[in-house]
């Protein structure tokens, strides 16, 4: 049995095995993503934590609140084009009016040569029953995520602010919070309330509370009367609320007050596989680009569960339903004794009551990981391997002998990839601090040297007269790393690491010449694989993913430029430092013309 395993060991044909085998886990990873939405696979949404009890309280909000609502609509709009300054005034004289302390910070954010600057207003109800130790957050920003006015939403918040006021049952302070916008305001003022802020750009607030439960923002900028909600719920690099509060918000609005839930702009969702499929796909994409969806999105990086919630459709819902909505969330959330915890924070929604945990879904990036890591594997135990004739002649004089091993130089491998991992750091500083007027042209003359830059690499390569073993090392440290860096991310922020593993997958099978003679003797496969590589290059998938949103290239650069600046997106590090680097390796090799091996036998 020793003798036939070691043997086995020897056997030339185990090296031929590791291509298929990672083969083997992309498509195992890829389909357990497709099952994920068949029944066997997820699992219905529940309340885990029993203290909060939404949608078993009697909401009141209405009747007289409507003609409150309307009267602040019509203050409102008075000053609707009117400065943010003179805005917050009139918010301010309506909120002193209700008996609330009220604040204002200013801020300023630079990014891509645009100033962003404002003021946010907040207003603080001091609970009843508590001692400031605990607040719950409640967000209507002047204008929402897509620069859409709040019509509804502000006065609807000011109109809650004064009910609630009324209310003794409060054992947490209730916060209104007013930023000019909804992605640098919200922002801005979450720093600040955690001290985080930078004070040279972002000031203090005059006014704190206790630590924040949870976060509700309302974007409601239609004008007619509504059919459902649709519950907003990514935050910034992937991060999730906790289920709780999305199945708090489904149970009072779905379940209490009869209305339709939707997620994802799915606005027709029939549960079917097709529909939960997309569904998962969707929130997916959104996580793995990392970027704000609303308000709610800041608060993610403190862990303070938020949601944003947006009416959509014609039906005959009004501003007092959802009041009431808000109402009953803020209920459920001031009965809670502890921060939300039981429930889960890493999941993905395929339908308002169907989700898969963390331990269904992560498989499948792992997988992915995985496979970079064997074949890193393969190439490090071939570049210690003699030439195939020393190789015989030792077999053949001894059986039982070990396996002859040869030198390995990891010098210039090494360095190379540390290199090219260093070069990451030039496209990630140029276009996170470029001018958005020069954004597009950087782009398009960088897209230009990456398709050069590897032939430059390839030939100070060949003049260094590196051997095949030196090729293979280099391809076994490039796919270690890549693997490496994936399956941590994997824990993070799965849809990102799934994924840059999915599209970085074809690197695998892209192997440097095995030796001098096959380098030379097929020029028109070097050149094949060349022209596939930069199809699949990060900038060629940059510039397909621009035109397929109907955004031009500078736009996702600026937007990219602004997350990183304003919500420490960390999206661009994962593209040019993690992504960028393997496929820069990658053609490198393909290219490589590599020198005969030199190495004594050990």
């Amino acid at each position: 049995m020793p003798a036939t395993a070691l043997s086995l060991r020897r056997d030339p044909r185990i090296l031929k095995l590791p291509p298929y085998v990672s083969f083997l886990f992309i498509l195992v990873g890829v389909v357990s993503l497709l099952i994920l939405p068949l029944d066997s696979y997820s699992r219905r949404t529940y309340i885990s934590e029993n203290a909060l009890l939404p949608g078993q309280v009697h909401t009141y909000f209405g009747g007289s609140d409507q003609n409150v609502f309307r009267a602040y609509k019509h203050e409102v709009n008075s000053v609707g084009d009117k400065s943010n300054v003179v805005i917050n005034d009139k918010l301010q004289s309506i909120l002193t009016g209700i008996g609330l302390k009220v604040g204002r910070q200013n801020f300023t954010y630079t990014s891509s040569g645009d100033t962003y600057a404002g003021e946010n207003l907040y207003a603080i109800l001091q609970a009843p029953r508590g001692d400031a130790t605990e607040a719950i957050v409640l967000i209507a920003a002047y204008k929402n995520a897509q620069g859409d006015l709040n019509r509804n939403g502000v006065p609807l918040a000011l109109t809650l602010a004064r009910y609630f006021r009324r209310w003794s049952l409060w054992s947490k302070d209730i916060i209104f919070l007013f930023p000019p916008d909804s992605l640098a305001g919200p922002q801005a003022w979450v720093d600040a309330y955690h001290d985080a802020h930078d004070g040279r750009h972002v000031s203090s607030l005059p006014l704190k509370s206790g630590a924040l439960q949870g976060a509700i923002a309302v974007d409601y900028a239609q004008e007619d009367r509504f059919e459902s909600v649709h519950i907003i719920y990514d935050g910034v690099n992937g991060q999730l609320p906790n289920l709780d509060l999305i199945n708090s918000v489904n149970s009072v609005a779905g379940g209490q007050m009869g209305m339709g839930v939707a997620l994802h702009e799915m606005w027709n969702h029939d549960d079917r596989y097709e529909d939960r499929l997309r569904t998962m796909l969707r929130g997916m994409m959104k996580q793995g680009l990392g970027i704000s969806t609303g308000p709610h999105s800041s608060f993610m990086a403190y862990h303070v569960d938020a949601v944003t919630l947006q009416p959509f459709g014609n039906g005959w819902q009004d501003e007092m339903a959802m009041g009431r909505v808000v109402e009953g969330t803020f209920r459920s959330l001031n009965n809670l004794l502890e921060h939300l915890h039981q429930s889960f924070f890493f999941y993905l929604l395929m339908q308002r009551e169907r989700f898969v945990s963390i331990g269904t879904y992560l498989p499948g990036a792992m997988l992915l990981a995985a496979n970079f890591t064997i074949m890193a594997i393969a190439f490090w135990i071939k570049s210690g391997q003699p030439e195939e004739e020393t190789t015989k002649k030792a077999v053949k004089k001894d059986e039982d002998a070990p396996a002859p091993t040869v030198e390995r130089d990891i010098f210039l491998p090494l360095a190379l990839v540390v290199a090219c991992h260093a070069l990451g750091i030039v496209p990630l500083y140029l276009f996170n601090h470029l001018p958005a007027s020069l954004l597009t042209p950087a782009f398009i003359l960088f897209a230009a040297l990456n398709s050069a830059l590897p032939h430059v690499l390839s030939s100070l390569l060949t003049a260094r007269s590196a051997t095949v073993q030196q090729y293979q090392l280099t391809k076994s440290f490039s796919l270690l790393l890549l693997g490496m860096f994936l399956s941590s991310l994997a824990t993070l922020n799965f849809s990102v690491a799934f994924l840059v593993g999915l599209v970085a997958s074809p690197l695998t099978f892209m192997q440097p010449p095995a030796s001098p003679a096959a380098a030379t003797a097929s020029p028109l496969r070097r050149w094949l694989l060349t022209l596939a590589l930069n199809l699949m290059a990060p900038t060629a998938v940059l510039a397909a993913c621009s035109a397929g949103w109907g955004l031009g290239v500078g736009e996702v650069l600026r937007r990219a430029a602004f997350g990183w600046d304003v919500w420490g997106m960390y999206t661009p590090v994962v593209v040019w430092c993690v992504w960028w680097p393997a496929w820069l390796v990658a053609s490198v090799l393909v290219l490589g013309r590599p020198a005969a091996r030199k190495a004594k036998a050990a």
